[in-house]
């Protein structure tokens, strides 16, 4: 297929930080082909860097295996090498461009906004399947994925599945093959040296250093979130009934949204205990949405003035405001003020390394 032009990628990361990488693969193709391939394990950007035992029982990737590996940011300048001008292309684009976004962030690097195009999208328009996950959609496009979440049997996958439906569809232009099909490219943001104002996700990390910082001692078992399972959504338990009517929470109906430093059910148990209630979603009952993902309350006060808040949960919660509903969105902060004693990570010590940046927004 001339024409046909892309290097496909995969990571691997530690934890659920999606800067914290510990292999990544490419594979380069040309006309269709592919002409060569990189493969590295690396250890994650330094205080984000302990190795959650939920993603070592995915990918085996251990902190012993990586202990003499270069971290990312020794290792960029090579990938980026090897990537030169091509667009990338990966099987869920969104997690594999904010590996790249999040770990140069940390890293302190330059940002040289890659480009990448999905291939769960593609597959998910060409191919009738009941799933799209890697291992159908590579059996699908003719490649027996024997090695699933070995980052580069991955990216050769990935590859191969785009080959295959542009061959099917007699398409040579990998741009054209994904703008046919209504799928455009997933573009990062390009900065030079530090990135000027740090995401919200390394905003969020930065003040939980006890769980992502392997220089620390590790914390309880029973306080390491499952770090791979934030958002599920766990059960709607009833309220307490010997819950004091005194508490701040009580009788409240509260939603979730985003990432918070402990697991989505934890929460929801917690609120059940003080006499709240939970929902799924956004409701005429709701009366708390707590947003995650390291939003501040000044932007949930004025979100006109802030980052648009993109949740489908967010959304309905501020359509319900404008109707006149007496619903509150509040940060995490504020929400583990509510909770007082009964929040269960205790607050991490300040620690110069894990610091936020002072272009920290």
């Amino acid at each position: 297929m001339r024409g046909l032009d892309f290097t496909a990628v995969d990571f691997e990361t530690a934890n659920g930080f999606r800067g914290s990488p510990c292999a990544i693969g490419l594979v380069k193709i040309r006309d269709g082909q592919e002409v060569g391939s990189f493969y590295s394990a690396m250890r994650p950007p330094e205080g984000f860097d302990r190795f959650d035992p939920h993603n070592v029982a995915i990918h085996g990737i251990t902190p012993d295996a990586v202990a003499q590996a270069p971290r990312f940011g020794e290792l960029f300048e090579q990938i980026h090498r090897f990537i030169g001008e091509d667009v990338l292309v990966a099987h869920n684009a969104a997690f594999d461009i904010e590996v790249f976004e999040a770990a140069l962030e940390v890293s302190g690097l330059d940002s040289p906004g890659l480009s990448c195009l999905c291939s769960v999208r593609l597959s998910r328009a060409n191919y009738q399947l009941p799933s799209h996950a890697l291992p159908k959609a590579a059996a699908e496009a003719g490649y027996q994925l024997t090695a699933h979440h070995y980052a580069l049997d991955d990216a050769r996958a990935s590859a191969a599945v785009v080959c295959d439906i542009a061959s099917r569809r007699a398409v040579g232009s990998t741009h054209r093959l994904f703008k046919d099909c209504g799928i455009e490219p997933r573009t990062m943001e390009s900065w030079q040296g530090r990135r000027p104002r740090e995401s919200r996700a390394t905003r969020q990390v930065r003040t939980m250093a006890h769980l992502f910082d392997a220089r620390l001692p590790a914390p309880p078992p029973r306080h390491m979130p499952d770090l791979m399972r934030w958002q599920d959504e766990g059960k709607n338990l009833p309220p307490s009934s010997v819950a004091d009517p005194g508490h701040p929470l009580f009788s409240q109906q509260i939603a979730f949204t985003g990432n918070l430093s402990i697991p989505r059910a934890e929460a929801k148990e917690l609120v059940a205990a003080v006499g709240a209630a939970t929902a799924s979603r956004v409701t005429a009952g709701t009366t708390l949405l707590v947003v995650g993902d390291g939003f501040e309350a000044w932007e949930l006060s004025t979100p006109e003035q802030s980052a648009p808040l993109r949740s489908s949960k967010a959304r309905a919660a501020l359509r319900r405001q404008a109707e006149g509903q007496p619903l509150r969105l509040i940060a995490e902060e504020e929400f583990r003020a509510l909770l007082g004693p009964d929040w269960p990570v205790p607050a991490p010590a300040q620690d110069t390394a894990a610091a936020p940046a002072e272009s920290d927004r």
